[in-house]
């Protein structure tokens, strides 16, 4: 139970950090957005198609990783306890749907990360 718990937390830190970075990339690109509008240099929307896309690519593997240790609770939870290795290494699961690439191509991060993206480009088009 206890490898189980292990397995769990480290889900739910790849879940929080997920959370986080698209957190931190609508409140950058925001600042982004203010700093351009207050006069100061409208450039600095430019920067946004920077930060956008590395955000985009740091959230897709955390929850690449997140996928993985999802799939490795399963296998564990499945097994008897004498079958138990105790490993915490989820690589072997990087395949799939749990790929970095393949994350990063879901519908849900597309159109959360898409949006920013439209969003700069419409703010850009009218500064």
């Amino acid at each position: 139970m206890k490898h189980l718990e292990f397995i769990q937390q480290v889900i739910t830190r790849m879940n929080s950090n997920s959370f986080l970075i698209k957190g931190w990339s609508v409140t950058l690109v925001s600042a982004l957005f203010a700093l351009a509008a207050s006069g100061t240099n409208h450039k600095f929307v430019l920067i946004s198609y920077i930060v956008v896309p590395l955000f985009w690519i740091l959230d897709s593997f955390y929850l690449s990783q997140e996928k993985q240790y999802r799939h490795l609770y399963d296998e564990v939870r499945a097994k008897a306890v004498a079958d138990i290795n105790f490993s915490m290494n989820a690589s072997s699961y990087n395949k799939d749907s749990s790929t970095w690439t393949a994350v990063m191509t879901s519908k849900t991060i597309v159109v959360f990360y898409g949006v920013l993206i439209l969003t700069v480009s419409i703010v850009m088009y009218f500064l």
